[in-house]
């Protein structure tokens, strides 16, 4: 029997997302899903590089979200989903609406901030701030630094 599920009639077949498995175990490719506790980080607008937490769902395309301010400088307003990245991270237990007195509890509570800003998406971020601010006799300095590896290195390799 074939089934619609783009079987070629060699084996059973199964929908497109699962596994080869004896139990069929559904497996989704989407890991960072737009949930309440969910950490974003903005990427368009006047708050742009800045961390926020999704608070409430509007609609397919908009969310409510909030920094606390005091913490990321991000207050809480509505904005379309297009303008954020969706991170690893997620505030445990929190809820549709959640209050800014709460989040700030469970963000201190769980240190998911300070964890952001250690990964390696952080580390990226941090790293092409500090270009961004560099002045032109840092850029010299740091070329010249270059050079001087480069000239160690090999050094190194030709003597073998």
């Amino acid at each position: 029997a074939r089934s619609h599920f783009g079987s070629s009639g060699f084996g059973p077949s199964r929908p497109l997302g699962f596994v080869n498995s004896p139990a069929g175990v559904a497996m989704s490719m989407f890991k960072r899903f737009v949930e309440p506790g969910r950490l974003a980080l903005i990427t368009y607008g006047p708050c742009t590089g800045k961390l926020c937490t999704i608070t409430d769902i509007v609609d397919q395309k908009r969310v409510v979200v909030d920094g606390p301010e005091e913490l990321t400088g991000v207050r809480r307003h509505m904005m379309p989903i297009k303008r954020l990245s969706l991170t690893d991270f997620k505030l445990p237990f929190a809820r549709r609406g959640i209050r800014e007195k709460f989040l700030k509890k469970k963000l201190a509570e769980s240190d998911l901030i300070k964890k952001f800003w250690e990964s390696s998406w952080g580390k990226k971020i941090t790293a092409q701030e500090t270009r961004a601010k560099m002045s032109d006799f840092d850029r010299f300095k740091v070329m010249c630094a270059k050079q001087k590896r480069s000239k160690e290195v090999k050094k190194s390799l030709k003597k073998k």
